[in-house]
């Protein structure tokens, strides 16, 4: 008697992992990776000197503040989100010291002496939520955005997208962006 021998049956698995790795790379070349922006804020650069931590004059501070029943304060007042954006303007334009000759503010005893001098203090409890946090950003952004488009066409008699860049670094210096952020410790 004749004794069959059972071959087992074998797939050839090299082929697979060839395909396998190209499919991989296939997927990592098309596949497009979104980056999110984020809030686009230039740093201030590293003072050395002590001006740097000196005390700043109430009238010079502009303090809004977001509490955790999402309420918007500046210095003692609840405002509407609405709002930020022209009182942030006011303060900023305010000319109270009178040496602005390009300000058209009140001249309020009782508000920021120059652009250059004024500083608006953001700070939130914990649990703020982020979209309130990002839209009062947004409104302080804005109120700078239209006082330096103000001075861009008064100035330099342009638009902003027209301006060479000595003169963008001109309408910066007029009306630096100065804000600062307070961190958050959590109450509770």
């Amino acid at each position: 008697m004749k004794s069959f021998k059972r071959h087992s049956v074998s797939v050839n698995a090299g082929s697979m992992a060839d395909i396998a790795f190209l499919l991989l790379i296939f997927f990592l070349v098309t596949t497009t990776i979104s980056a999110d922006k984020g809030i686009l804020r230039k740093l201030p650069p590293i003072c050395d000197t002590p001006d740097c931590t000196a005390d700043i004059p109430d009238r010079n501070l502009l303090q809004i503040s977001m509490n955790d029943n999402q309420q918007i304060m500046i210095d003692t007042d609840i405002v509407k989100l609405e709002e930020v954006k022209d009182i942030v303007e006011a303060f900023i334009d305010n000319n109270g010291s009178e040496s602005c000759d390009f300000c058209e503010g009140a001249q309020s005893k009782d508000s920021s002496d120059h652009p250059k001098v004024a500083v608006i203090s953001l700070s939130h409890d914990a649990l703020t939520k982020y979209d309130l946090f990002i839209s009062v950003q947004d409104e302080i952004t804005r109120a700078y955005y239209d006082l330096r488009t103000r001075y861009t066409k008064e100035i330099f008699k342009k638009t902003p997208d027209q301006l060479t860049k000595g003169e963008l670094v001109a309408v910066q210096k007029a009306y630096p962006f100065i804000v600062s952020e307070i961190m958050v410790k959590r109450t509770n």
